[in-house]
């Protein structure tokens, strides 16, 4: 089921990396919070819960694997995972790469800039974030 007025049924919510019949994984390609992926769950639900236990461990395995994929390519400080819903009310998760020096830390990406981060470091961190997009693109996930 589609909801007319959802943009993420609508529209896949950034590039499309990975598409299963269950969800797609895509990257938003927001150039301030480069290696940010997120997974959406294709059909319009709004909880976790709404899915049945099978599908859900399927999308958690999706949600895992690309942290993972972060964390090897991007190599990060830390990861954020979060499914907020609040502005858009359908089944996604937001994988974030985090590092000690980047604009917003220790806060959340959608918090107050903190700082400015060099444009080597930018560069870098895009050069990192195609490789992560490879890396995800390669792998055959089923869901």
């Amino acid at each position: 089921m589609k909801k007319f007025d959802c943009p993420l049924c609508i529209e896949d919510g950034g590039i499309c990396l990975v598409r299963t019949k269950q969800y797609r994984i895509v990257a938003p390609r927001e150039p301030e919070f480069l290696g940010l992926i997120r997974v959406i769950w294709n059909e319009h639900v709004v909880e976790m819960t709404d899915l049945e236990i099978s599908p859900r461990n399927d999308f958690m395995r999706a949600v895992y694997f690309v942290e993972d994929s972060v964390r090897q390519v991007m190599n990060p400080d830390k990861i954020n995972l979060a499914s907020l819903g609040n502005a858009v009310p359908h089944l996604h998760w937001h994988i974030i790469p985090r590092w000690l020096d980047d604009s917003y830390f220790p806060l959340p990406i959608w918090g107050q800039r903190q700082r400015e981060i060099s444009s080597e470091k930018v560069s870098q961190r895009r050069s990192d974030e195609q490789l992560l997009i490879r890396h995800i693109q390669e792998q055959q996930l089923e869901g």
